[in-house]
């Protein structure tokens, strides 16, 4: 799990990707947020690299995603 818990954007993201990049591709990502623009930010960040976004949703201030990594252009 990546608990980005306390950081705003764009650090939640960056954070993201560089860990994204160090998986292999099938990964499977939970990530934890509490800044409200994760729920715009993680998934385009998804989307825009080819990746799954299997769940996204909001728990109070929480915000829990699970993605799975794919290759670059995969």
């Amino acid at each position: 799990m990546l608990d980005l818990s306390g950081l705003n954007c764009p650090e939640v993201v960056l954070r993201v990707k560089e860990f994204v990049k160090q998986q292999p591709p099938g990964s499977r990502l939970e990530i934890v947020s509490t800044d409200p623009l994760s729920q715009i930010d993680i998934p385009l960040f998804v989307h825009k690299g080819g990746h799954e976004l299997v769940s996204g949703a909001a728990e109070g201030r929480w915000f829990r995603f699970v993605i799975v990594t794919r290759a670059p252009g995969a």
